[in-house]
This record gives C-alpha cells, sequence and structure tokens, in this order.
C-alpha cells in the first residue's frame, strides 16, 4: 500500500512537494484555504513582478518619448499571468491524480485532520501554510483603510501619492514600481537604513539610486499616528513631521496565522514566527513536517520549492538534507539585488578570513551599451584556499547573474576554475571574469 499524505497549503512548498511524492509513489492529498498557488502565484512574486515588469519598461519608455502610464493594462496583464498560471498548475494537480480539497485543515491527532467537518486519516502530515501580511497593533484598527502587500493588488486607480511603512524588501520593490508609472513616494523606516538585512554598501547604493529618482526617505523614526483627511491619509511621525498621500502600503513583515489548525492537540509549539523545524529533515516530529515560510528558515518561493522535495524524499526514506546556506536571495528592484553564500558579517562571526574581488557596471560593455552601468558585483573567495564562498550583486540582471556563483558555491569551485570559464561578450556575466581578474 502506497503512504498516504497530507498537504495543508497549496502554495510554492505544497505543490512541489506533492509533486515530487507522486512521483515517488505516495497517494498525496493537499487541502488549501483559498487560492492555489499560494500567496506566491496570487498575491507576492507573480502579480508583483508583472508589475514591476511593466513599469521597468515603461520607465524605459519615458526616456525616449512621452507617455502615461495604463493602469488597467497593467493589471491586465497581471491578471492574465496569474490565471495562465492557475491553469497550468490545476493541469499538473489533476495530471498526477493528486487529491484537491478546498477547505479548513485542523489537527485532531497526530495522523488525522478534521477537513470540512470530515475527519481523514493519513501517515505524514505535511504543514505548508505560509506567512500572511503582519499589521503592527497600532494600525491595527485602521487595517480596512491601509493597504498590505496582498490588498495592494486590488487598486483600482493609480493614486497620485503613496506613503510606504517599511524599508524592507517588499517595501523597496513597491517604492520602485509606483515612483516608475509617475507615483510620488514617500518611504517610512523605524531603522536608519533600509534593506537592514543586506550589506552596508548595498543598502546604501539603492538608497541613493532611488533618492534620485525623487523617492523621499524618512528614518530612524517611528510611525506615531494615522489620521483621514477626506480623500487623504495622514502619518504623523514621532518627530512631528506630517505626510499626507492618497494611500498608505503597509510592508512592515510577515507573520504565520496557526491557532485556527489545531497544533495544541498534537503537541506542537509555534508562534507568529512559525513552527519550530529540523533545519535539514524539516521535520517538526515524527510524521509531521513544515515547509516554507512557515518554518521560518527563508521567506522565498524558490527555497520553499526546495523544501517540499527534500521533505517529500525525507518522508519516503530517501534521507535528503536541505542545505540553507547556498539558497540564493534577490530583490527586484532596480537596479536589482541579488546575493549567495557567506555574507561578509557571516564570515566576520566564523572568523572566516576573506578575500573579496571586485568589480563595476561601468567598466562593463553591456551595461554602459544599453544604459544600465549603476552597480557593481562582489566575490568572496576563502583567503587560505580560494574556494568560491559567496558574492552580493547591485545591477542590471543580478537576478540572473548569481545563479553562476550559486553553482560555483555548490561545486567547490576555486577563483581559478570560475575565471576560466569563457563569458560571451558583450554580456552583464563578465562582471565575474571581471572581478576576478584583478
Amino acid at each position: 500500500m502506497p503512504k498516504k499524505i497530507a498537504i495543508i497549503g497549496c502554495g510554492p512548498a505544497g505543490y512541489p512537494c506533492a509533486f515530487k511524492l507522486r512521483d515517488l509513489g505516495a497517494d498525496v492529498t493537499i487541502i488549501e484555504k483559498d487560492q492555489i498557488g499560494g500567496v506566491c502565484l496570487n498575491w507576492g512574486c507573480i502579480p508583483s513582478k508583472s508589475y514591476l515588469d511593466s513599469a521597468h519598461k515603461f520607465e524605459i519608455a519615458k526616456t525616449y518619448c512621452d507617455t502615461t502610464a495604463d493602469w488597467q493594462k497593467i493589471k491586465l496583464r497581471k491578471d492574465t499571468a496569474i490565471k495562465k498560471l492557475q491553469l497550468g498548475l490545476q493541469s499538473m494537480i489533476k495530471a498526477k491524480n493528486i487529491n484537491y480539497i478546498e477547505g479548513l485543515a485542523k489537527f485532531i491527532a497526530e495522523k488525522e485532520l478534521e477537513i470540512n467537518g470530515e475527519i481523514l486519516k493519513f501517515d505524514d502530515i505535511v504543514i505548508a501554510t505560509g506567512t500572511e501580511a503582519f499589521f503592527p497593533p497600532d494600525l491595527e484598527e485602521h487595517k480596512d483603510k491601509l493597504l498590505d502587500n496582498k490588498s495592494v493588488f486590488n487598486l483600482e486607480t493609480l493614486p497620485k501619492s503613496i506613503s510606504i511603512i517599511g524599508g524592507g524588501v517588499i517595501g523597496m520593490e513597491f517604492a520602485c514600481l509606483f515612483n516608475a508609472v509617475g507615483v510620488q513616494v514617500n518611504v517610512v523606516e523605524l531603522l536608519d537604513t533600509i534593506l537592514p538585512l543586506e550589506d552596508p554598501a548595498i543598502s546604501t547604493q539603492l538608497k541613493r539610486s532611488l533618492e534620485k529618482r525623487n523617492i523621499k526617505f524618512h528614518l530612524k523614526t517611528k510611525v506615531e499616528n494615522v489620521s483621514f483627511e477626506g480623500e487623504n491619509k495622514i502619518i504623523t511621525l514621532a518627530n512631528g513631521e506630517k505626510l499626507e498621500s492618497e494611500q498608505i502600503l503597509v510592508c512592515v513583515g510577515r507573520t504565520c496565522e496557526l491557532k485556527n489548525l489545531g497544533l495544541e492537540s498534537v503537541g506542537i509549539e509555534y508562534s507568529n514566527k512559525g513552527i519550530k523545524a529540523d533545519d535539514k529533515t524539516l521535520k517538526v516530529k515524527d510524521n509531521i513536517y513544515a515547509i516554507g515560510d512557515v518554518n521560518g528558515f527563508h521567506q522565498l518561493a524558490h527555497a520553499a520549492h526546495k523544501q517540499g522535495e527534500v521533505c517529500a524524499k525525507n518522508i519516503i526514506g530517501e534521507n535528503a538534507d536541505y542545505s540553507i546556506c547556498n539558497i540564493p536571495k534577490v530583490i527586484y528592484t532596480w537596479p536589482e539585488i541579488a546575493s549567495v553564500g557567506i555574507t561578509k558579517k557571516e564570515a566576520s562571526e566564523k572568523n572566516i578570513e576573506l578575500k573579496t574581488y571586485k568589480s563595476f557596471y561601468l567598466a562593463n560593455g553591456r551595461a554602459v551599451a544599453q544604459g544600465d552601468a549603476e552597480g557593481f558585483l562582489e566575490i568572496f573567495t576563502d583567503a587560505k584556499t580560494n574556494k568560491i564562498l559567496g558574492a552580493h550583486i547591485i545591477g542590471a540582471s543580478a537576478s540572473e547573474i548569481i545563479h553562476i556563483i550559486s553553482v560555483a558555491v555548490h561545486a567547490k569551485m576555486d577563483k581559478d576554475s570560475l575565471k576560466d570559464i569563457v563569458f560571451a561578450h558583450p554580456s552583464f556575466s563578465e562582471l565575474i571574469y571581471e572581478a576576478l581578474g584583478k
């Protein structure tokens, strides 16, 4: 008899896990309370990248002709992409003969779930419920009047101005989007820098770039109050400054909503940060696993996808390990930001001596030819062995270039082996050769 597996959630962790389990011969049931594809497909990765690509192309077009953004066409393009991918996912689930149930799942016992009033038994259960937008308690009462990174996709018309609370990844991507299509943008951040998890040189470079495009930053300051006057919304900062705009977008992180999952009944502790799982096997306890955003390792769709496949192998008994260190990260601002492997800060904490190789877009033929000469690339090697340990990039096509470094880290290549690769000319990837040649 094949193993019976339940997967709670059909996002970028849940459905890859289901597909892999079916390939390995398991009987799989997916339970999804909302839209197929989860946050990533419906209110995250896919719609935001559709919007960002449209906005970036519009920004380039503005340099050659007078034009205005057609928000309805931008929305239609986004909606079409989502629908196409939803249909493709539905077809794959059907083709693989996976049971799909729309509804809520709740633990009754370690191998039992109540789903839409019916109790079903399984051999293993995978929790892949993702995260939701977090609203600070002092803004909760105004939640229905403010935007988050889900409701922002429902905007029917472009505002003339928007204030973004939060200088993290989501806030910076939306700042680029709205600025490019002609919206006046203010960013409020409690810390003294944007993108606090990135290397300071990266954060500084992006801030400088966005300021040149007239995005206004209000750093190291707290939102004291939000009020409303007619069609406008007013943020009062702790320093007394008032920011008036047509819309306010709250981007201050993600939270796990797990209180209705019945985890107490199976002795699983949780918080708004998620569920603690083993960082290699992704197991929470016997026969229960947690994958994707809900375990807090990475809030990245591709990391969730990999976790889904590793989890499936472990359920079947193949003893696979998830590797936290070799997951590339990308921020889809422009200039783009990408990184993989060890950071300077991590190397310092682990007493690893690094050697850094750096190149600039200003010296890259492709970058200069097409007017994308902003940014730099840094590659980090072990100073003793010359092994490639990581890199970070800010600049055009960073999201694509980073995978070359990811392969190098995974393959344990050294500096000379990577430098020996022939890169096409002119290409952005030549930045790697240019850096290692110094």
